[in-house]
């Protein structure tokens, strides 16, 4: 008999939302960094070339995977705030851009975490808070 599905809860299923978003929001934070040193370094472009230029830099940019992943100021900050309470032994929900899965804290280095999914069997995943969205599984008291 299999076990019964794990319902998500809502406050994950908002905290996946929210990460999406600010996925974009690093999107344009970048877009306005990358349009202000444009525009400093190309003094005698409008203001709209300048812009233009940036956005063609910044989406050439999103190209390079390495460095769309590595670059995420916004939603780091909120990966680390989400994940700042967690210790090994607590359980969590890892947000993954395809899916959200339960997982248990087994240890905690600095900005990297060890996590272990019950299907996982032994092995632990080790993890960038910077890059992943761990959730606690309740909401701190």
């Amino acid at each position: 008999m299999r076990a019964p599905v794990r319902q998500i809860p809502w406050e994950v299923e908002r905290a996946a939302a929210r990460a999406r978003w600010l996925r974009r929001l690093d999107a344009l934070a970048t877009w306005l960094v990358v349009w202000g040193i444009a525009a400093l370094v190309w003094e005698r472009a409008t203001p709209t070339a300048s812009a233009i230029a940036a956005l063609v830099a910044v989406t050439l940019a999103a190209l390079v995977r390495p460095l769309r992943i590595r670059w995420r100021p916004l939603s780091a900050l909120a990966s680390l705030s989400a994940s700042r309470g967690l210790r090994p032994g607590d359980h969590a929900w890892l947000v993954l851009s395809e899916r959200v899965e339960p997982v248990i804290v087994t240890a905690r280095r600095g900005l990297r975490l060890v996590v272990a999914s019950p299907d996982q069997g032994v092995e632990g995943l080790e993890v960038r808070r910077t890059r992943v969205l761990v959730v606690p599984s309740s909401p701190p008291a």
